[in-house]
């Protein structure tokens, strides 16, 4: 595989950030996909988003105020509302009328649902509106209810890379080697994929017992784990013990070329489970960051732009992301329906 995917996907939705870290009366300045972006949160709650650069000269809004309704730039003191529309430049005296509407800054749509805030990343070459048979990922079960439970760390790669990562079924015994997690015997995996909405799922199955005595932990029952994929990057795993849930939401956010955003963040029906969050964070930080050690080395081996070569069956779902990547960038520029390419199969690989 020749390493000419290395595009971002626009006209989708990203994930932004966990909805606690945005207060009523306060704004984040990020980075998405390269574009510097300024998420604000009014006084009533709502949340929304502008590019994070001042039309005027050039200053981050993020550097000047926010009053819970309008921003206003440090430099010369203009303002915009929460659309991104210019509503006053202080300098101009009172015949001086002009029309701000030429100075407004571009606004994207953003959707807040489950504790989790999402932001829709149009193509400026050919924006295109939401499409809303591709909703924001939502957790059945868990309306109205926040995560209990969030890690974020930066991966020093390119989104692929770390996508890539997130799917890859047989690198847990040499990369997350822990005796709580995994043994170093080798056992024949066999699952059935099927296409779902935007990619793909791991059908439901019993979780065998040499998956890791961390599961174990939570008793009620034999656990039962189903995983599904979707554009962008998102990885949902729900993992059932008894009457019993608990949900991971992994989320994958390109920052620029060479950095990427993972948020692991967890739900759980269990009422006992938050008793243990210090340990989760110790557990999830190791976790991600043997994900992050090896992601590290491979970009050594990346500066002399190798051929990638992709095998069966476990690096099948690789080969997906790639083709479903493909196959919507296709759509959006031919202004088509997107065309799932994945077929439902039985892969198998050692693990």
């Amino acid at each position: 595989m020749k390493n000419n995917d290395n595009f971002f996907l626009r006209n989708i939705w990203y994930y932004a950030l966990p909805s606690n870290h945005l207060k009523p009366g306060t704004m984040v300045s990020r980075v998405f996909l390269g574009e510097p972006v300024l998420l604000i949160r009014d006084r009533n709650g709502k949340v929304a988003a502008m590019q994070d650069i001042c039309p005027h000269r050039g200053v981050p809004l993020s550097c000047g105020r926010f009053d819970g309704q309008e921003v206003e730039c440090c430099y010369h003191g203009w303002r915009f509302n929460s659309g991104g529309r210019c509503t006053a430049i202080p300098s101009l005296v009172e015949e001086q009328q002009m029309d701000l509407s030429r100075f407004d800054v571009q606004s994207y749509t953003v959707r807040e649902a489950q504790g989790n805030i999402w932001i829709y990343i149009p193509d400026s070459h050919r924006p295109q509106p939401p499409d809303f048979e591709m909703q924001i990922p939502v957790i059945p079960g868990f309306e109205g209810r926040s995560p209990q439970f969030i890690e974020i760390m930066r991966f020093p790669c390119f989104v692929d890379h770390a996508v890539v990562g997130l799917m890859d079924p047989a690198h847990s015994p040499y990369v997350h080697r822990a005796w709580w997690w995994r043994n170093e015997q080798l056992h024949e995996e066999v699952k059935q994929f099927d296409a779902s909405p935007h990619g793909f799922t791991m059908r439901r199955h019993r979780l065998p017992a040499n998956g890791g005595r961390l599961y174990w932990l939570i008793g009620g029952g034999v656990p039962e784990t189903e995983i599904s994929f979707r554009l962008p990057g998102v990885r949902v795993e729900e993992t059932t013990i008894g009457k019993h849930r608990v949900v991971n939401l992994t989320t994958v956010t390109p920052i620029s070329d060479t950095e990427t955003e993972v948020t692991f963040s967890l739900y759980w029906t269990l009422p006992w489970v938050g008793f243990f969050q210090p340990l989760l964070h110790v557990l999830a930080r190791t976790f991600l960051g043997q994900d992050r050690s090896v992601v590290e080395k491979q970009q050594i081996g990346l500066k002399y732009n190798p051929v990638l070569r992709l095998i069966k069956d476990s690096d099948v779902q690789a080969q997906w992301y790639y083709q479903l990547k493909r196959e919507y960038a296709r759509s959006i520029a031919e202004e088509r329906q997107f065309v799932n390419p994945v077929k439902g199969q039985i892969l198998r690989w050692r693990a």
